[in-house]
Order: C-alpha cells, then sequence, then structure tokens
C-alpha cells in the first residue's frame, strides 16, 4: 500500500507532532467537542459525538441503531474506554444485544474501540469492507509503536524549539506540547494493553441487515478518503452514515483518492437522506455541505490536471513547478468564515489536498 497524504511525513497539527501514517485522527483542537453529545436522529436512532481533549485520540462520531431484536453499531471510535461509555448509554436504551459494529474505514479513530464491543458483546460480528479488513489486520496492531512515536516526536519538537518545518515553535505551542506529552501516560496504558479487534466479516457488495422492523443498508460508494469507505444508510428513516468521506466543518484531505472522491460523493448525494452523519461533527440536514466538498475536490482535481496539461505529463513537471498556478482560496471562506484558526486549518488542508491530487495525477 502507498502511503497517502498523512502518510508521507510528520506535522504539527496545529501546535504537535503527531505521526499517523494515514491511521488515525490528527489532533484536531477545531472540531472536537468540548463535551460527549448525543443526538437522536429518529426512535431507536442515535449519533454520539465524541468529546475531545486534544491528546490525539479523538474518537470519531458513532451511531447507534436499535431493533426489535439486535443493534446495530457504525464506528466504535478510538479509545475503548470512551466505547465503554458508549456502551453503558445503549444499555440504558435497550436490554438487545450489539449483533453488529460497522467500521466505515481503517484509521485508527473509527475502529480502536472495537475491542471493547467485543469484550461487551462477544458474539458481535465486526464489518468492514474487503480493503478495509486488509488494512485494520496490517495497522491496526502496531498502533501502540505509532503513538510511541508520535511521543517522541513531540518531544523532540520541545527540545529543538522547531516544528516539523523547522520553523521555532512559539511559547503558546511549546506550552500545549508540554501539556500534551503531561497527559498521555494513561493514554498509552490503556492502548499497550488493548487488542486489536479486526472486522470479521469482509464484504465486496452491498447487502441489508434486518435488526427487527428496521433495515440496514450497508454500502460501498467508492474509494475516497481511503480505498476501503464503507456507508450505512436507513432508508426508511432516511439517515446515512457516511464515514470520513465528509467531515465537518473541514473534511480531512491527506489521504484519499481525490478523483475518485468526486463520484463517491455523487452517489452519496444521491440517496434520499434528510439526516447525514459525517465521520467528524454534527449531523448535516441538508446536502449542502457534500457538494461543497465535491466541488473543493473537483476544483484540485480540474487544476492539477490544467497544469500538467500546459506544462507537460506530471513526470516532466514537479508539483514545485505548478503549485504557484494553483488555488483553492475561493472556498475558504466558504469552509472557514472569519474564524482566523479555521482559516489557518483550512490552508494547510487545502495544500496538502493539492499536492494529494498531483500525486494521484501524475502517476496514472
Amino acid at each position: 500500500m502507498t502511503f497517502r497524504g498523512r502518510s508521507l511525513g510528520n506535522s504539527l497539527w496545529p501546535y504537535l507532532c503527531v505521526v499517523t501514517l494515514g491511521l488515525g485522527a490528527p489532533v484536531r483542537p477545531l472540531r472536537g467537542q468540548s463535551e460527549r453529545k448525543v443526538t437522536k436522529l429518529a426512535e431507536g436512532v442515535y449519533e454520539i459525538e465524541h468529546k475531545n481533549l486534544n491528546l490525539g485520540v479523538q474518537s470519531s462520531n458513532t451511531t447507534v441503531i436499535i431493533g426489535d431484536r439486535q443493534v446495530f453499531v457504525v464506528d466504535a471510535g478510538f479509545m475503548p474506554s470512551v466505547a465503554r461509555e458508549d456502551i453503558a448509554q445503549i444499555r440504558q436504551w435497550t436490554d438487545k444485544p450489539v449483533s453488529f459494529v460497522l467500521t466505515t474505514h481503517f484509521h485508527n479513530d473509527h475502529n480502536f474501540a472495537n475491542r471493547a464491543y467485543m469484550d461487551a458483546f462477544p458474539a458481535a460480528t465486526f464489518i468492514a469492507t474487503v480493503e478495509a479488513k486488509k488494512d485494520m489486520d496490517r495497522y491496526g496492531p502496531t498502533t501502540e509503536l505509532r503513538e510511541k512515536q508520535s511521543n517522541i516526536e513531540n518531544q523532540q519538537a520541545l527540545d529543538s524549539g522547531k516544528d516539523g518545518e523547522g520553523k521555532p515553535l512559539t511559547e503558546e505551542r511549546k506550552a500545549r506540547i508540554r501539556e500534551y506529552l503531561a497527559h498521555r501516560g494513561p493514554i498509552m496504558e490503556e492502548i499497550a494493553k488493548t487488542q486489536f479487534q479486526s472486522a470479521t466479516l469482509a464484504f465486496d457488495h452491498d447487502f441489508s441487515i434486518d435488526l427487527g422492523n428496521r433495515e440496514v443498508r450497508v454500502m460501498f460508494l467508492g474509494r475516497g478518503n481511503t480505498a476501503g469507505d464503507a456507508q450505512a444508510y436507513l432508508p426508511k428513516e432516511r439517515i446515512v452514515m457516511a464515514g470520513d468521506i465528509v467531515g465537518y466543518p473541514l473534511t480531512y484531505m491527506y489521504d484519499g483518492y481525490p478523483s475518485e472522491w468526486i463520484q463517491t460523493l455523487d452517489k452519496l448525494a444521491q440517496l434520499d437522506a434528510t439526516a447525514i452523519v459525517p465521520g467528524h461533527g454534527p449531523v448535516l440536514h441538508d446536502k449542502t455541505h457534500i457538494y461543497l466538498v465535491r466541488d473543493m475536490l473537483k476544483s484540485a482535481v480540474d487544476q492539477v490536471n490544467d497544469a500538467l496539461g500546459k506544462s507537460g505529463h506530471g513526470k516532466f513537471a514537479s508539483f514545485d513547478e505548478i503549485k504557484g498556478s494553483l488555488d483553492l482560496t475561493p472556498f475558504r471562506q466558504r469552509f472557514a468564515g472569519n474564524n482566523k484558526e479555521l482559516g489557518a486549518e483550512f490552508d494547510n488542508e487545502a495544500a496538502a489536498l493539492l499536492g494529494l491530487t498531483y500525486q494521484e495525477i501524475s502517476l496514472r
């Protein structure tokens, strides 16, 4: 597998060195909830946005779907302790067992907590696409090594006083790194004693599960954020769980397949849904944001194609030679508004997306 985007190197995000190898969520101080939030989407359907402590282990959104016989969970999240809180909540809602846990893709922030569900519900089936399971099997068991490396990189940045690009750290960033490192001990202990639980059922064709008077369609709409992104759709309730092909306020564009991602989002938008659960962030109630993400991806692909067309095939034009002609700033206001920090985060992601798009197109 070729690592993409986030996997190409270490980054301060925006103040911590985070080694993710495309497998877990970088620190997201602007996007995480300050408190855990539960949203009821329909009778027996709940979305959970998890609290983010800015410690490098933010969990994805989790969706709980309760039928007359069984419970279906979409994305267990990162830390097992966080998932155990969700499981306690589920047991307040119903005495029915969690029989299915869908992992929308292989990044750790969506599935490292599978172990908590296996411990609580040993008969549960853990579902992922064939490609997602391959990557879960490859990289899930090495989570502890990556988190240790993250600690090392953060400490090195603190010791040197410079970020991954060699730029001096501000005193504020140094203070935040110290705080980060000071609170990582319990997290490392929990990760060290957790045995990774991969998918037990891998699929390559869409299928439906009847939970008892509630149908869940499990789908693969195409490649996007990863090679194996899955979605879950409730046709009767008109609810779709999109995973990380959509995020709010920003969608994480450090990994993936931009050209195909556009098509995948078009398919997502064709679903009859009035509630869209993104991989991170609040529930969306129309498709405006889906189209905005798609349009930004399309702009990146079109611009890189045009630039390479003018300067020759990608083998003869480096990214450095064409990047000056690429510009995604027209999307900045629509994603970030007047929020200075979010705008800076958009700038980082836009630059990463353009580099990722160049990588994809130039290798054709």
